[in-house]
């Protein structure tokens, strides 16, 4: 018998305040450990650990690899690595990114369902995309707990709406609800099994981040595809998540739909403008070529070079129009309510 005594925390944008908000109404005696991944660039300096020691009871600490677990402790990844739990100890390893991210959501989550099952509590508040959504999945699987933010709360709401319209959400709960929720459920009673088995697939994914990767394994459990890694360039195996696609290379890059689309259009996006550069170069270096030419007096020449130069300069406008002209869509999760996933909001934690 134990309680639910291990705690993976997820955000991104908003998360700072929202992640203040959680621990400053934790109890000084939550007998649980808390862990907590946070999106950050991989040169920021992250005083994340600071802030959340000031906000609340519990101590917060920046992970360090190997060390032991230890109820009544906030560990906090860091910059570019990702945070992950073994039995008994933090992981902090550098790996590929999933989501984009590292430190991602999906790992920390992933790896705490693998090694404690029904004892994890997994909860993702504030942020813009969908890190998050398939980690709570296999915190479910496993017979964890899932949690998310109260949308209409969250700065960011796109991550606890992925969650919800994906997973089947245990509850959904403003920040403040969350706390006193976690520390009901770190004091309750839960059975773990004797016989646990680790489903493949999960495993898989695991072995991929820890940087054991074959590809036997992928066409275990997914289908290779057509599609290239956006950032590796190697391929893509779709894997089939409670029917969402998800979408992993064989060094271990993972990827939601939409982060493909995403993934895909920032480098669109950097090919047009470089190409808009290509196009300015040619411009000018044509009309120097036709300058130089004409005073030489090769005219024929010098028509050739200006004929390329205004070429280049009605191509380059209409791109430049094309590039000005293009609204990228409103990100997920800024506006939009998550009224069609079912879940009622919830001031109190009572289950669903």
């Amino acid at each position: 018998m134990s309680g639910h005594d291990i705690i993976v925390v997820g955000s991104s944008a908003g998360g700072v305040e929202a992640l203040t908000q959680l621990v400053s109404r934790l109890p000084f005696d939550l007998p649980a450990a808390v862990f907590v991944v946070l999106h950050m660039p991989a040169d920021a300096t992250s005083f994340l650990p600071n802030i959340l020691t000031r906000a609340g009871n519990l101590p917060a600490v920046r992970a360090v690899d190997g060390e032991p677990i230890r109820p009544g402790q906030v560990y906090v990844a860091s910059p570019d690595r990702h945070l992950i739990l073994e039995r008994g100890r933090v992981r902090v390893v550098w790996g590929p990114k999933e989501n984009r991210h590292r430190p991602a959501v999906d790992p920390l989550l992933r790896s705490a369902a693998i090694a404690y099952g029904p004892r994890v509590v997994g909860v993702v508040l504030s942020g813009i995309d969908s890190d998050g959504t398939a980690g709570l999945r296999a915190v479910k699987r496993r017979g964890g707990i899932a949690v998310v933010q109260e949308p209409a709360e969250a700065a960011f709401p796109g991550m606890p709406q992925s969650a919800l319209a994906n997973v089947d959400i245990d509850y959904r709960l403003p920040v403040e609800g969350v706390s006193r929720l976690l520390a009901t459920l770190a004091r309750g009673a839960v059975v773990v099994e004797a016989r646990d088995v680790v489903a493949d697939d999960l495993n898989v994914e695991h072995r991929q981040l820890m940087g054991e990767w074959d590809s036997a394994d992928l066409d275990r459990i997914g289908k290779i595809t057509e599609l290239t890694c956006p950032d590796c360039d190697g391929p893509l195996w779709e894997l089939d998540d409670a029917g969402t696609a998800r979408y992993r290379c064989r060094v271990g890059h993972a990827f939601s739909s939409e982060g493909i689309i995403e993934a895909r259009s920032e480098h669109l996006e950097q090919a047009l403008w470089s190409s808009l550069n290509h196009l300015s170069e040619t411009e000018h270096v044509a009309l120097r070529l036709a300058a130089d030419a004409r005073a030489r007096g090769y005219e024929r020449a010098a028509a050739s070079f200006e004929e390329r130069s205004a070429r280049a300069k009605r191509q380059s406008a209409l791109l430049r129009q094309a590039l000005l002209e293009t609204h990228p869509d409103e990100p997920s999760g800024s506006s939009e309510s998550a009224s069609s996933s079912g879940s009622q909001s919830l001031n109190v934690p009572t289950k669903q």
